[in-house]
C-alpha cells in the first residue's frame, strides 16, 4: 500500500492514523465464507488527526457529526468476496467521505431581480392564458 490516503493536493492522512478491523463477512464467498476474514472496517480519528489543518478538522467535524463517535469515523466494506478488494473499497469511500467534508462551503447566492422584459413576458403570457380560458366557458343561452 502507498505511504497514506491522498485526499486532495496537500491533504495526506498517514497510514499511522487508519485502524484497521477484520471479521467474517456475511455476504458472497461460497465455501470459503466461513473461514476467511473478508469484511473490513476502516477507522479513522478524525478529531485527533494531524493530517487536517484546524480549520479543515473544524470543518469535517462539524459535517460529520452524525456519523463520529468519540470523534471517530468507521467505514466498513464487505461486498467483495476478497479482503484486498474490500480494503481498496473502504479507503476510496473514506478518502470520498473526508474530501466531501472539508470542501469549501459554496458561494452565498447573490440576490437578483427580474429583468422589466421578463416581467411583461409573463405578464402578457399570464394575461393570454386567462383569455384563452375565459373563452373556454359555455356560450350564453
Amino acid at each position: 500500500m502507498e505511504n497514506g490516503l491522498v485526499v486532495r493536493a496537500g491533504v495526506v492522512i498517514p497510514d499511522s492514523e487508519l485502524a484497521w478491523r477484520f471479521s467474517r463477512s456475511s455476504g458472497p464467498g461460497g465455501q470459503s465464507v466461513n473461514t476467511t476474514d473478508s469484511r473490513v472496517e476502516l477507522s479513522f480519528d478524525v478529531a485527533a488527526t494531524t493530517a487536517l489543518s484546524d480549520v479543515l478538522k473544524a470543518r469535517a467535524l462539524e459535517r460529520l457529526g452524525s456519523r463520529l463517535v468519540d470523534g471517530v469515523v468507521t467505514i466498513a466494506a464487505s461486498e467483495y468476496k476478497s479482503q484486498w478488494r474490500n480494503r481498496e473499497a473502504a479507503r476510496e469511500r473514506l478518502v470520498a467521505l473526508i474530501r466531501e467534508a472539508i470542501a469549501p462551503p459554496p458561494r452565498k447566492r447573490r440576490p437578483t431581480k427580474p429583468s422589466k422584459s421578463s416581467v411583461r413576458r409573463r405578464l402578457d403570457d399570464k394575461k393570454r392564458r386567462g383569455q384563452t380560458k375565459r373563452l373556454r366557458g359555455r356560450p350564453d343561452d
